[in-house]
């Protein structure tokens, strides 16, 4: 969100990002008052510390990151298509919500790429659609929800659920050990393992609605978690929208 914020300011010439510790270094050359008010326009909670002369760090091996960006990109767009076709075949909206949360990750993995090495013009064009795609997406799944929590509908093959998520969650830790062997500071790296971290647990979900829709032959399990996931994915659809203005 700040990299994109601060896109225009030219004085910029590095962004150090210590996520964890909600830090932020901003190596430039004149205008901090500018470029902190665009932050606080964020509403982040943000405070300027203080300023002080340095020099601007030396980057790190981009290939590299791109090689690991392209992997798991792959990945991920691959088990979207995967979760989406079995989901719709096991009748599970658990798996289809997974799924979207599989591309809108594809999506912040495209755009990280795009952060690798520099600033690109298009990239808020891009993120301004991935958006609005996003939120489509996410709003057929909550209408379809709502369909199946109001009319009868079969209850989801269980051994679908389970088994297309633990073939996912392998997928997602693969994707974690190929991300935090970059061993990478830079903020768009550290995001990715966040975002992966946080599919782990969706995938945990998605099994654990499987088991639970076998021992209560019911369908309800699988549309609750379905819609936690659509509102994830309808959340961080309304961030991207909000840092693409």
């Amino acid at each position: 969100m700040i990299r994109m914020k601060l896109e225009s300011y030219e004085q910029i010439k590095y962004l150090d990002f210590d996520i964890p510790n909600r830090k932020l270094e901003v190596y430039h050359q004149e205008g901090i008052e500018d470029i902190h008010s665009s932050i606080s326009e964020l509403k982040l909670g943000d405070k300027f510390i203080r300023s002080e002369k340095a020099e601007v760090p030396v980057g790190e091996d981009e290939t590299k990151q791109k090689n690991i960006l392209w992997w798991v990109l792959g990945i991920n767009f691959g088990f979207f298509l995967i979760e989406m076709t079995t989901g719709w075949i096991s009748s599970s909206m658990g798996l289809i919500a997974d799924s979207l949360d599989m591309l809108a990750d594809s999506i912040v993995y495209a755009l990280s790429l795009f952060a690798v090495g520099g600033a690109v013009s298009r990239k808020k064009k891009v993120a301004k659609f991935s958006g609005y795609f996003q939120m489509f997406l996410a709003t057929l799944g909550f209408v379809e929800v709502l369909r199946r929590f109001l009319m009868s509908s079969e209850t989801p093959l269980f051994q679908w659920m389970i088994i297309i998520s633990s073939l996912a969650l392998a997928g997602n830790l693969i994707s974690l050990w190929l991300i935090n062997k970059a061993k990478s500071k830079e903020a768009h790296m550290q995001a990715s393992a966040i975002f992966t971290s946080n599919d782990i647990i969706v995938n945990g979900g998605v099994i654990l609605a499987g088991i639970l829709v076998y021992f209560l032959k019911s369908k309800w399990p699988d549309l609750i978690i379905g819609g936690i996931v659509f509102t994830f994915v309808m959340r961080g659809a309304i961030k991207i929208l909000k840092i693409s203005k």
